[in-house]
């Protein structure tokens, strides 16, 4: 989103002095200076991190071979330089696991000296990168390639720390380390793999203390509990084992003139230009996200990624002139920053102070750390790099090749030539998908089906003319097309064969790979703007004919039918399809309850509009009997059509959406259902649950009904469904939410404003019986008793709309007089939520309860925190 941004851009973290308007700002004496304000959120946010960044500072110096005070160099730096001119406030920037084994590489060959010269070197080409606004450009590089970088990174830490770990010295690649390991393994001292057995134990555990005084405990990092522990039980044990060794300051080297071969001099500095720059980018990428998604972030600003190649520029150049490692964005240091509630880049510069306080003062402490237990915490950095997650997502994507090839080629021949490597394969990848399309024909209940698979180039043009070829004169043809990607060439040959097959007695349909969507050929737009749906009507001719779904609607299963040419009876039945045709009891035609209107008026939106078709929703509308007991349509055209279309709908779905969703499915037959809400709503056609919630299977339990009424308990109903559906949702599934969600033109409110002639009660059918539970509502908005319910920003349309919002503030009461219900809310397990959709509208509006009165207002942003 664009943002205007003024010629003299004010820092946002300098706190704003308020003046009296139309006054000149009132300033400070000059002889007064201006006091650092630090935020509480901040301050502790910055010992969190300081206590994370301690032991993988000296852990990290550990596995690159370099003096372990340019850990703390590197952290020290990262936190002030990078967080006060970075363009992320919130990453946190020091010496990163990505970077380890770049810098290993470059310490071996060149010498530590020359080292900080390349980090140099390498802050000026970032700088340089930041001035020519180029960031965005980094984001391009393919995700596999990036977690498959950190993956064979990873990989290569944890086998070199292996060694250490077992009381040994690490080799200088990974082939040498794994051949040294028997050798390494009968010679194992027994105190070091203590010490590390210890540190693991620690790290793994301390995050799963049970219990209140678990999370307390929780709040001190794993990290440093995990080496305090080692530390602390080594002392205690005596045991003799390798330990930090900080020599003095004084002694400290820092950079210089790079010394070697000017070409490997210049792939260093890209490797570690390129290894910084990427791992940062996506670092403040993956900050903004955790912002996003954290409560009241909205005063935080986005990060401008330009800026934070600066920010990374300047703090390399510090640190190597100052003799640290190469400076990058953090991951575990920055998500810790995130969730302890940082809201200013002080907290980032505030650890980096800290750092430079613990490398000055607790030396003697420092020196007590055994090396095997740095070590430990090293390895399993190196493990956790190594991300499940990345495989699955890349191996859904269909790029388990690149990812694989990226981190075999960092684990045996180094990070540039692994990127390089990885590049190469994800160029011929997508060469290969481009290039290689499948084509195949086969005959099936005397339909021919031609089936493209893959990309429809020029390149397969003479492939689809011999497959187009095998389809007879006059016989039907079914051509599909799985494929995102069509080209001109393509197009001009199936358009020419689809006119002159039809022309001579023939029967095209072309169908597309979504569930519901086709190819029409009529122009060159009509590819990626008018779907069909697949199939027919049973008349021979595509169903998709003047269809007008919209693209945008990719949820729906919109079944398309043609423009009827029947009498008018018909014609009229199909422009009310969905709505039913005979009124309520009363009388009265609405939209749940047989409403007779045309698509796209009134309060509910045509099928067009929304892409959803009313045939197959709930209610009088499909067919079945209305309020007044009349039936519609049974045995008739429309009855045989909605047949047609339930089987239509289900063939899509086991053809399109099955196997994309199979996996899933399995898993929650595996495990079971977990829903962490119940959603109750009313049974009307219009309202898809899973749509205006943006959720999946296993999501939500959801109970729909006339209404969205919930009977009290105790009341001699004969239906105990809804009290059955709450017991079980709140004390066997455990949900943490329940909300009632009414909508815009709910019928059972109609028939509630609408009493008997007589003006008396009655309870003669099961509709009548099930309505009366609505009538508390009814009393409440006749009499006005209770708090106001509105909506905000305008008032309720008329009483019918008073009386929907009104409904769900009274089953909201209901619902808490349920025993199950009550219990939870007093143990503080279970939040209730009102809901109001208007169907016209597509808008939701979420309740909120004061002293004074009820308003719906609309969902927006700041509704996360909820």
């Amino acid at each position: 989103m664009p943002t205007c941004v003024p010629t003299h851009t004010a820092d946002p973290n300098r706190p704003e002095r308020a003046h009296p308007p139309h006054s000149p700002p009132h300033s400070p004496p000059p002889d007064r200076p201006r006091r650092l304000r630090i935020a509480g959120a901040d301050l502790s946010a910055a010992v969190a991190v300081f206590l994370i960044a301690l032991p993988l500072s000296l852990g990290i110096a550990l596995a690159t071979g370099a003096p372990l005070q340019a850990g703390l160099v590197a952290a020290a730096v990262g936190g002030i330089v990078a967080g006060r001119i970075g363009g992320c406030p919130l990453q946190v920037s020091g010496p990163a696991a990505g970077l380890t084994v770049v810098t290993a590489d470059l310490i071996q060959q060149y010498g530590w000296r020359t080292t900080c010269a390349i980090t140099v070197l390498a802050g000026l080409a970032q700088i340089g990168l930041g001035c020519l606004r180029v960031a965005r450009g980094a984001l391009a590089v393919s995700p596999a390639i990036v977690h498959g970088m950190l993956a064979g990174i990873g990989v290569t830490i944890a086998v070199a720390q292996v060694h250490i770990v077992l009381g040994g010295t690490p080799q200088s690649s990974v082939p040498d380390n794994l051949r040294a390991l028997p050798a390494q393994l009968a010679n194992v001292d027994p105190a070091a793999v203590a010490v590390s057995v210890l540190t693991l134990t620690l790290l793994l555990l301390w995050p799963k203390l049970p219990g209140r005084a678990g999370r307390l405990l929780r709040t001190v990092p794993a990290a440093l509990v995990a080496v305090a522990g080692a530390t602390a039980t080594a002392a205690a044990a005596g045991l003799v084992l390798a330990e930090v060794d900080l020599p003095s300051w004084r002694s400290h080297a820092l950079a210089g003139l790079p010394e070697g071969p000017v070409l490997g001099l210049v792939a260093a500095v890209l490797t570690t230009t390129l290894v910084c720059s990427v791992q940062s980018l996506l670092g403040a990428v993956a900050v903004d996200k955790l912002v996003a998604r954290r409560p009241g972030s909205g005063h935080v600003p986005r990060s401008d990624l330009d800026r934070e190649l600066l920010g990374q520029g300047a703090a390399n150049i510090a640190s190597g002139c100052l003799g640290g490692l190469p400076v990058a964005g953090v991951a575990v240091r920055s998500s810790a920053n995130v969730r302890a509630g940082a809201v200013s880049r002080n907290s980032t510069m505030l650890h980096g102070a800290l750092v430079v306080v613990a490398a000055l003062l607790m030396v003697p402490v420092l020196e007590l750390i055994p090396l095997a237990s740095l070590a430990a915490l090293v390895m399993a950095v190196g493990i956790q790099m190594v991300s499940l997650h990345h495989i699955r997502t890349v191996t859904r994507h269909r790029e388990a090749l690149v990812y694989a090839a990226t981190a075999v080629g960092v684990v045996f021949a180094g990070v540039l030539e692994g990127v390089a490597l990885g590049i190469a394969v994800a160029v011929g990848v997508a060469l290969h998908r481009l290039t290689h399309t499948r084509i195949t024909h086969e005959v099936k209940e005397e339909v021919h089906h031609v089936d493209v698979r893959g990309q429809l180039t020029f390149l397969a043009v003479p492939r689809l003319s011999r497959a187009l070829h095998l389809v007879p004169q006059g016989a039907t043809g079914v051509v599909a097309l799985d494929g995102s990607f069509m080209d001109h060439a393509a197009y001009e040959a199936l358009q020419d064969w689809q006119n002159t097959h039809t022309a001579r007695g023939g029967a095209v349909e072309i169908t597309g790979r979504r569930p519901g969507a086709g190819v029409r050929l009529a122009e060159p737009e009509a590819l990626i703007s008018s779907p069909t749906t697949e199939g027919t009507d049973g008349t021979g001719v595509p169903s998709g004919a003047g269809c007008r779904c919209r693209p945008w609607t990719a949820w729906r299963n919109h079944q398309c039918e043609l423009p009827l040419s029947a009498p008018d009876d018909d014609r009229s039945d199909h422009d009310n399809r969905g709505t039913g045709d005979t009124g309520d009891a009363a009388g009265r035609q609405d939209g749940h309850y047989g409403r007779s209107s045309r698509p796209g008026t009134g309060d509910g939106p045509s099928d067009t509009d929304t892409g959803m078709d009313t045939d197959t929703g709930t209610g009088p509308g499909t067919g079945s009997a209305s309020p007044a007991g009349s039936v519609s349509g049974a045995g008739g055209p429309k009855a045989s059509r909605t047949g047609t279309d339930l089987v239509r709908g289900l063939s899509t779905f086991q053809r399109s959406t099955a196997p994309l969703v199979r996996g899933e499915l399995a898993r929650l037959a595996r495990e079971g259902q977990r829903p962490t809400q119940l959603f109750l709503t009313c049974a009307d056609s219009r309202l898809v649950t899973s749509m205006i919630t943006s959720s999946g299977p296993g999501d939500l339990f959801v109970v729909r009904n006339v209404g969205n009424l919930v009977p009290p308990p105790g009341e001699e109903s004969g239906d105990d469904s809804v009290a059955a559906a709450l017991e079980y949702a709140v004390e066997v599934l455990a949900v943490r939410s329940i909300t009632v969600c009414g909508h815009s033109g709910c019928g059972a409110m109609q028939v509630l404003l609408d009493p008997r002639p007589d003006g008396t009660p009655s309870a003669r059918t099961p509709l009548e019986r099930w309505l009366r539970h609505g009538l508390p509502s009814l009393k409440r908005v006749r009499d006005g008793s209770g708090p106001g319910v509105r909506l905000a920003g305008r008032a309720p349309a008329d009483t019918a709309e008073q009386l929907c919002l009104t409904n769900v503030v009274q089953q909201l009461e209901h619902l808490r007089a349920h025993a199950s219900v009550a219990r939870a809310l007093k143990d503080g397990l279970l939040t209730l939520h009102g809901l109001y959709f208007h169907v016209g509208e597509a808008q939701a509006y979420l309740l909120i309860e004061t002293a004074a009165e009820r308003v719906f207002d609309r969902v927006r942003a700041e509704d996360l925190a909820l």
